[in-house]
C-alpha cells in the first residue's frame, strides 16, 4: 500500500486543442478512499487512467509511494483497474476470472486457490465460482470484477464507475459494501463517479473537477457546508443549493421581502451592486409574515420522511436565482398544493455569500 501524489498533471487528447486534465495537484494518503466526481467531460476519468497508466502524462509527474511511475507501463505500477462494464472473460469461470492476473504472473496454483478462495469469502462468491458471467446478474459480475482487483493485493485500487450499470435499489447497497471492503482491506483507493450522493456516502475526502481543473478537495461534510464557489455549491447538494442574484441595499441583500445583512469584509470585495447568495433547501423555514420570500408552488415533492416545494416569484416578488426557481424543504406531511404561495425566511447564519462576477466564494 502507498498514498499518492499528482503534481502538475496535464494531459490533452491527441488532435484536440482542449485540456482535458490542467495542471492537477492532489496528494492522497496511504489507504485513503478519495472519489473524483464531477459532470461528464470534467476530467475525472482521464484523470483515473494517467493514474493507472492507461493515458499519457504530457506534463507533470505521478507518484505511488516513492516511486515516480509517470512513464512507467500499467504492469509496472501495481495498480489493480475495476472497470465500468466489469470487463470479465466471457469463456472463463469466476474462479478463472479471478485467478487470470495471478496466472499470468506466475504465482503457483495452490496460493492463487487460496488468495481466489479468501476474496471468495469477503465479497459472498463463493457459490458462484464455476459460474460463467453469463449466468451472473450485474451486481454478480461487479463483485467479480471487485475480486479480480483483490487477489492481486495491489498498492492502489482505481475505480471508474463500477456502479454506473447498476440499478437504483442495488447502486445504494453495493456502495455500502464496496465502503466497507476498501476499510477492511485499508487500500489507497481513487474511485470515479458523477453522482454527487455516492461520493458523499463513499469517500473519506472527495475531489470536484470542472473543466479539467480542480475546483476543491475536502471532505464530504466540508464540501457541503463550505464550498469554495458556485460550482461546488450547486453541485454538491441534492437538491442543489439554491444561488440568487440579489442586489445591494444599504448593505443588506434583498431576496424579495427577505433582506439579509451582509459582513461589511464581504462588502468591501464586491465588484459590483449584486450578490449570489447561497442558501440550502433545509436552511428555510416557513413562515407567514411578509419580511420574507414568497414562491408559487410549481412542483412538490413528497418523499415520506420530507418533502421539497419547488416555485417561482410571485407577482410582486421580485428575485432571481441561477436555476430560475426556489427549493424549500419542507418537514414531513407539510400539505402543500401546487398553485399556492409559500412564504421562507432563513436566518442569516444559514447563508453564504459569492461573488456575482467570478463565482467565488466571499467568506466574511
Amino acid at each position: 500500500m502507498a498514498g499518492i501524489r499528482l503534481d502538475d498533471v496535464t494531459h490533452r487528447y491527441q488532435g484536440s486543442d482542449v485540456v482535458a486534465v490542467d495542471a492537477l495537484n492532489l496528494d492522497i494518503a496511504d489507504g485513503e478512499f478519495l472519489v473524483l466526481v464531477g459532470p461528464s467531460g470534467c476530467g475525472k476519468s482521464t484523470t483515473l487512467r494517467m493514474l493507472a497508466g492507461l493515458e499519457s502524462v504530457e506534463r507533470g509527474s505521478i507518484h505511488i509511494g516513492a516511486t515516480d511511475v509517470t512513464h512507467l507501463p500499467p504492469t509496472k505500477r501495481d495498480v489493480a483497474m475495476v472497470f465500468q462494464n466489469y470487463a470479465l472473460y466471457p469463456n472463463m469461470t469466476v474462479a478463472e476470472n479471478m485467478a487470470f492476473a495471478l496466472r499470468n504472473a506466475g504465482v503457483p496454483k495452490a496460493e492463487r486457490a487460496a488468495k481466489v478462495a479468501e476474496a471468495a469469502r469477503m465479497l459472498d462468491l463463493e457459490p458462484l465460482l464455476d459460474r460463467k458471467p453469463a449466468r451472473l446478474s450485474g451486481g454478480q459480475r461487479q463483485r467479480v470484477a471487485m475480486g479480480r482487483a483483490i487477489v492481486r493485493h495491489p498498492k492502489v485500487f482505481c475505480m471508474d464507475e463500477p456502479l454506473s450499470n447498476l440499478d437504483a435499489k442495488l447502486r445504494v447497497s453495493t456502495r455500502s459494501q464496496i465502503a466497507a471492503l476498501q476499510r477492511r482491506l485499508g487500500v489507497t483507493t481513487v474511485y470515479v463517479t458523477h453522482d454527487q450522493v455516492e461520493a458523499m456516502t463513499m469517500g473519506h475526502r472527495v475531489a470536484v473537477l470542472n473543466g479539467g481543473k480542480l475546483q476543491q478537495v475536502g471532505t464530504p461534510r466540508a464540501l457541503y457546508d463550505d464550498p469554495d464557489n458556485v460550482f461546488v455549491a450547486e453541485f454538491i447538494g441534492s437538491p442543489a443549493m439554491n444561488l440568487i442574484t440579489a442586489p445591494l441595499e444599504d448593505g443588506r441583500a434583498v431576496v424579495g421581502g427577505l433582506k439579509i445583512a451582509v459582513p461589511r469584509s464581504v462588502l468591501s470585495r464586491l465588484g459590483g451592486d449584486t450578490v449570489v447568495v447561497g442558501i440550502r433547501p433545509e436552511t428555510f423555514e416557513l413562515v407567514t409574515e411578509e419580511s420574507s420570500v414568497a414562491l408559487r408552488v410549481t412542483l412538490h415533492e413528497e418523499l415520506g420522511s420530507e418533502g421539497f416545494a419547488y416555485g417561482v416569484p410571485v407577482h410582486g416578488d421580485a428575485w432571481s436565482s441561477k436555476s430560475g426557481q426556489l427549493v424549500v424543504r419542507l418537514p414531513a406531511r407539510v400539505p402543500v398544493t401546487v398553485g399556492e404561495t409559500l412564504r421562507a425566511c432563513v436566518h442569516a447564519g444559514g447563508v453564504l455569500f459569492f461573488d456575482s462576477v467570478t463565482g467565488e466564494r466571499l467568506r466574511g
